[in-house]
């Protein structure tokens, strides 16, 4: 190099434009903008084609440089970087709730919650936001804690194989990020709608990408097939399909998943494994190259914050199915635990949904909805539907509030004590605002209760087996001593269906003054029960021998033992009378709203270490509280409201993550899981509790990424 090039002030840079499998070397200067080198570049290469897609990744440190309007300096690169230039579109294996795997091409250089939200568009998901990404971790991952980490601070694990052309476990061998030689045919044939590859992909062509530009087929029009028989449907503009070949596929799916969807499926064997499964989350705010996933991984969509808005009939098959198979999964592969009564009910309703789903659609779907020769009721469901959007959720208070509601009544209670167990005595119980108070006979009501708790904030479950007439709810309020935990058993399902309706609104801070709320409550209740309850003039509408029932695609395997198979089926069939006349949409609503009622729902679980505690402890995040348990058995300790919340932020230095309530602060250390997992999880479920009643709202993807980002 001459004197003058020294004084010039420039130096070197070497580029790998990926798609070309070359290396360009630029004489640059540290005030040169991203722009600039693109611009130099592309007329360097002399080769004439479409370079709008690609940009610039710089590998060592793990990132994009997007920001055109930057210098090298800004970004601090220098003569011994090495960048390269490389599509940001790219194809992507998303395996979907019902475990069906489709391909699409994404933007690898968009961080994960847009990218959700395209994926979401195209599918016909609505409301994206409670649905994420996850990476599938691999067995010995769940056999052991991750340790503590917090990757917005370091660099990711593996990413150093993340290079194009590196030959690393997540990319392909050869110079490009994109190879679509062994998995696209330039010459497609057209096929029946609804087949699918030997692997089960259900994939887009060449000729229909996923792009932020526009384009692509009808969704309306049949199916398209590549040689190899994956599945192209055509690129969706809108949010609502019609019965079309996509949404068929999507909103009915497989009764049997393929092998390689069961392979994916996780089976945790105790809260331990459980809680490893949450490190698989991958990070909202940043892309997907910087998490190491790269061109055809295979990722994981599911629903992620269990707070769900507007699930409705007309609009959600693709929604409500796909929540209705994450949901069956979930209790197939004891991810979530459930009684045996109540894995007979939910066996009954998925076989309900089998039998309907092989039905014709106007039949299967039932109701006056999608029936031509019900015009007038679609008219007035349309007309209902536009005063709910534009009135939101307020109601008209019409009825007498001048009097609390409250409710009397008696109830057999006990009170768990340890050593010795004491049996249920009969109580006469006042339930009003929040507060129940206990005395012991009517006629003592006048005197002072013998007690009374504020059940705001309380946990309260229930063990139904109706079969023996057996309603039990059990109430754990916290407390300073910790957590008081008392039984109460109704005498009738009406009886337990009121009680139980008032105690839910009153944990969550409401009364029985909002009569809508607790109507909701009460009819909500008294259907499930009448699910588990056989008529006693029903008789089966299908026997053993016109179905093939095969009791493990019904009942988890624990479950399995515990009766021969024939009896097995039979309590399946029985269970089934009571659900027989639900179309295809309401059995898939009765399990979402039969899993919802379970104690374990909607609870995502770390390993943790408080702050001045040595002993590890389970933690769980729910849509509205946090639980501090015990990890041998999972028994509550304590726990925490989200609306007593004043902040929660994470130490990117000691790593920690820190909430602060109103009665105290937390700090804790996350053993299984990132603890930028920690933090979105309390940020998303934050976020969704915002969303208003206004069925039109925008999603706000700026205030997801200020609650959920982790910094200021």
């Amino acid at each position: 190099m001459t004197s003058s090039e020294i004084a010039d002030g420039s130096w070197e840079l070497t580029i790998v434009v990926a798609e070309l499998g070359l290396q360009k070397t630029l004489r640059v200067k540290g005030e040169l903008h991203i722009g600039g080198l693109m611009v130099r570049l592309v007329e360097a290469l002399e080769v004439s084609m479409d370079w709008s897609d690609h940009g610039f990744w710089w590998s060592e440190k793990n990132v994009w440089l997007l920001r055109t309007h930057l210098t090298l300096d800004q970004y601090g690169v220098q003569s011994d970087v090495i960048l390269y230039f490389t599509p940001m579109h790219n194809n992507l294996r998303v395996q979907l709730p019902d475990l069906q795997t489709v391909e699409l091409k994404v933007n690898f250089s968009l961080n994960v919650f847009s990218v959700v939200i395209r994926i979401c568009k195209e599918l016909g998901i609505r409301h994206p936001e409670e649905l994420s990404l996850a990476r599938k971790l691999e067995p010995e991952e769940l056999r052991r804690n991750q340790g503590v980490s917090a990757t917005r601070r370091t660099r990711p694990v593996g990413i150093r194989n993340s290079t194009p052309g590196g030959g690393g476990g997540h990319h392909l061998s050869n110079s490009s990020l994109l190879d679509t030689s062994s998995t696209f045919s330039t010459s497609p044939r057209r096929f029946a709608p609804g087949r699918r590859t030997p692997g089960g992909t259900l994939m887009r062509t060449c000729s229909t990408p996923i792009s932020p530009f526009g384009g692509g087929r009808s969704p309306y029009s049949p199916g398209l097939f590549n040689a190899n028989s994956s599945f192209s449907p055509g690129s969706v503009s809108s949010l609502f399909f019609g019965m079309g070949a996509l949404e068929s596929v999507l909103a009915n799916s497989p009764a049997l998943p393929t092998s390689e969807g069961l392979r994916l499926l996780y089976r945790p064997k105790n809260l331990s494994e459980k809680a490893r499964i949450n490190a698989g989350w991958l990070d909202s705010s940043r892309s997907l190259m910087e998490q190491g996933i790269s061109a055809n991984c295979i990722v994981l969509l599911r629903f992620k914050f269990f707070n769900f808005y507007d699930l409705n009939p007309r609009y959600d098959h693709v929604r409500i199915n796909q929540l209705y198979e994450q949901a069956k999964w979930s209790l197939l592969s004891e991810e979530l635990d459930c009684t045996f009564e109540e894995m007979i009910t939910f066996a009954a309703i998925q076989l309900q949904v089998q039998i309907q789903s092989q039905m014709p659609q106007d039949v299967a779907n039932g109701g006056s909805a999608i029936r031509d020769d019900d015009e007038a009721d679609r008219v007035d469901a349309a007309l209902n539907d536009l005063q709910m959007a534009l009135e939101g959720d307020a109601t008209t208070a019409d009825a007498d509030i001048t009097q609390v509601p409250e409710l009397c009544d008696y109830l057999r209670f006990y009170k768990r004590k340890r050593f010795w167990f004491q049996s249920y005595r009969r109580h006469y119980f006042v339930f009003k605002d929040t507060c129940l108070s206990m005395y012991r006979t009517s006629v003592d009501r006048h005197l002072p209760p013998q007690w009374t708790v504020n059940l705001k904030g309380c946990e309260v479950t229930s063990e139904i087996l109706v079969a023996s007439s057996k309603y039990n709810i059990k109430l754990q309020i916290p407390s300073p001593g910790g957590v008081l935990e008392l039984w109460l058993k109704a005498d009738s399902d009406e009886q337990y269906a009121r009680w139980m309706a008032a105690f839910r609104l009153a944990c969550k801070g409401k009364t029985m003054a909002d009569s809508a709320a607790f109507e909701n409550e009460t009819r909500s209740i008294t259907s499930l029960i009448n699910m588990q309850r056989r008529p006693v003039t029903s008789s089966p509408s299908h026997t053993s021998t016109s179905l093939n029932v095969q009791p493990e695609d019904y009942v988890a395997p624990r479950f399995l033992k515990k009766l021969r198979t024939k009896q097995l089926i039979q309590r399946i069939l029985d269970a089934h009378t009571s659900v027989q006349d639900l179309n295809l949409v309401s059995a898939k609503l009765n399990f979402v709203r039969a899993w919802q009622a379970l104690p374990e729902y909607g609870l995502a679980y770390f390993i943790v270490k408080f702050r001045g505690n040595k002993k590890e402890e389970l933690l769980g995040i729910a849509f509205n509280q946090m639980l501090r348990m015990t990890l041998q058995n999972g028994d509550l300790l304590k726990t925490w409201r989200y609306q007593n919340m004043k902040s929660w932020s994470v130490n990117w230095e000691t790593k920690q993550v820190q909430v602060s309530f109103e009665e105290d602060d937390l700090v804790f250390q996350c053993l299984t899981a990132d603890c930028k997992v920690v933090h979105e999880f309390i940020g998303g479920y934050i976020f969704l509790s915002m969303r208003s009643g206004n069925r039109n709202q925008m999603l706000h993807e700026e205030l997801f990424h200020k609650l959920t980002g982790g910094w200021l």
